[in-house]
């Protein structure tokens, strides 16, 4: 297998697991909480990544999760707040989530390597995914659940 292709794989499974650890045992209600009543919410961040994570997809050459349009809530520039009535549920989103891990690790279980003009891409797409599963470790915290990252 292609090191670049390892790299995301592992890249991609630590960071599932680190979101599934983050959003363990949080409630519907929890992940609709906006800290500061302005900071993203769990539910904005975690449908942000799947967001997000289609666009990975689209780049391997996959077809996305779900229709970007009916989500666009969760896309970048939003203003999370202002459209929280059309918030999918949590347990929704982490549905979208597992199927979007699939998804992923089945493509790239079948890659021999990357398209070179994707590189870049795929790097920042992989730092996405780092960045947001940390900020769902703080919003657990802010929740009063203890840390899930021992």
């Amino acid at each position: 297998m292609n090191n670049d292709i390892e790299i995301i794989k592992v890249q991609s499974t630590s960071t599932y697991k680190v979101i599934l650890m983050n959003i363990e045992g949080i409630t519907n209600e929890e992940a609709m909480v906006f800290p500061n009543g302005e900071a993203n919410c769990m539910n904005w961040v975690l449908g942000h990544l799947i967001y997000i994570r289609n666009a990975f997809l689209h780049i391997l050459g996959e077809n996305s999760i779900w229709d970007g349009e009916r989500f666009s809530c969760y896309n970048r520039g939003e203003t999370p707040l202002d459209r929280k009535d059309e918030f999918v549920t949590f347990e929704e989103l982490k549905s979208y989530l597992n199927d979007s891990q699939e998804k992923l690790d089945t493509k790239l279980n079948n890659m021999e390597s990357f398209n070179p003009e994707n590189i870049k891409d795929i790097a920042t797409l992989a730092f996405h995914e780092t960045y947001h599963s940390g900020q769902l470790g703080y919003l657990r915290r802010i929740l009063g659940k203890p840390g899930a990252i021992k």
